[in-house]
């Protein structure tokens, strides 16, 4: 039973390049095999961001990309940010 959806949320440049602020993806993966499906889902154009962005996993960034993600998780995905 894979639980929760996880929420996917999009920022800046990344919200550009999914189309989108937020979608569900279903639970049981970890954070490089959902970023590989993000990329299959929407193409190359978030494929870039995707590889120098930051993610949050409920608030906490996340280091251990090979980690599952628990059900149920926001992930935020915020690229670089111009400015200071």
């Amino acid at each position: 039973m894979e639980g929760p959806p996880l929420t996917i949320r999009y920022f800046a440049g990344a919200r550009a390049a999914a189309g989108r602020a937020e979608e569900a993806i279903p639970a049981g993966r970890s954070l490089d095999a959902l970023t590989a499906e993000l990329t299959q889902r929407h193409g190359d154009r978030l494929a870039g961001v995707l590889r120098v962005a930051s993610f949050l996993v409920n608030g906490v960034t996340c280091h251990d990309r090979q980690a599952p993600l628990p059900a149920g998780a926001t992930i935020d995905v915020l690229p670089p940010f111009a400015g200071g």
